[in-house]
């Protein structure tokens, strides 16, 4: 079937595929060249604003990307995305602009249906990769959409060294080791970082604590949080925080946010079928991507609590599409696996 002139496939009936990936990011993405080099012939699924994201993923929601490699005056986050889509197409990929709503894992082939399909007769596929990401907890705080991205960030690691936070007041709200890190790693960048904790303690653990609580150029401030963020035109410049104990308000004067309070992997699709953990992301046979039903891989942020960087989720997806292939293969020629 020839594609589109925009990459994605004519509808037609019910199809059954060697290989589909659900997810578009970096790991999705990554994952199709390397299958549809080797002429495995992928599907790749990349949703329909799914998990609240645009094709692409949380990339597509991100200005300034400058620690990818092979960009050294930096690229915007979704014209990446697209060169992503464009070398996937490039190749060959079959890319499906709809949303997977319903999936089934408990025997092979696997079947699953498209969003508005779910009492069709589903599609079949004979390995699949999950690479549908995750997304950061936000508090839905007054001008947090207008300043997302504008002085707003969920990733200090990622954005920190971004000029308009270049020896200027930051802030992060969180108390566990995940603000302790952000914050230590800000000092890097910012003339001062200031801690927002909730409570009268750091749920971090002791060496994280201690390490934040030492630091010159850091400030907690305990029993703290933000009720609304405010900027001059596009950029954030002044937090407005309450101390939850005496009710006080007044205005914090900085320009960085930084959110250190989760992710949520988006799940929902395969979780009471795959292991998981306490989280929700999908625990993978160390130094591999493969998941705990035969035949399913996971790749890039739904199974990276830790790292959560675009250049690992694009090495994981490389990963799952060599396993993938391996397992097709091996199986297309009757070899058991190791």
């Amino acid at each position: 079937m020839a594609p589109l002139t925009n990459g994605e496939f004519p509808k037609s009936t019910k199809m059954h595929s060697k290989v589909i990936i659900i997810g578009s990011g970096p790991a999705g993405h990554t994952a199709a060249v390397y299958l549809a080099r080797a002429n495995i012939n992928p599907v790749l699924f990349e949703g329909f604003m799914a998990n609240g994201f645009a094709a692409g993923g949380q990339l597509t929601t991100t200005t300034d990307v400058e620690n990818y490699p092979g960009f050294p005056s930096g690229i915007l986050g979704p014209e990446l995305m697209d060169k992503f889509r464009e070398q996937s197409i490039r190749f060959g990929t079959q890319i499906i602009t709809e949303t997977v709503s319903k999936i089934d894992l408990s025997a092979r082939p696997f079947r699953y249906w498209r969003e508005g399909e779910e009492h069709d007769e589903p599609e079949t596929a004979d390995t699949i990769i999950i690479a549908t990401g995750a997304s950061a907890k936000r508090l839905g705080l007054k001008g947090e959409v207008t300043y997302w991205q504008s002085g707003i960030s969920a990733c200090a690691v990622c954005d920190g060294a971004v000029p308009i936070f270049r020896n200027q007041p930051l802030a992060v709200i969180g108390g566990g080791d995940s603000a302790a890190e952000e914050a230590t790693y800000l000092t890097k960048y910012g003339s001062h970082v200031y801690v927002l904790v909730r409570r009268s303690e750091l749920r971090a653990s002791k060496i994280m604590a201690k390490r934040l609580m030492n630091h010159p150029k850091i400030t907690i401030l305990w029993n703290t949080v933000a009720t609304e963020c405010q900027g001059d035109g596009d950029l954030l410049n002044n937090l407005r925080i309450k101390n939850v104990t005496t009710g006080e308000e007044r205005d914090l004067p900085v320009r960085g946010l930084f959110y250190a309070i989760g992710h949520e992997p988006a799940t929902s699709l395969v979780r009471s079928q795959l292991q998981t953990d306490l989280d929700g992301y999908i625990i993978t046979v160390p130094g591999t991507t493969q998941t705990s039903v035969k035949g399913v891989f996971a790749a890039g942020d739904v199974q990276d609590k830790r790292y959560r960087q675009a250049i690992t989720s694009a090495g994981s997806g490389c990963m799952a599409a060599l396993e993938a292939e391996r397992f097709i293969v091996e199986e297309e020629e009757g070899v058991e696996e190791d």
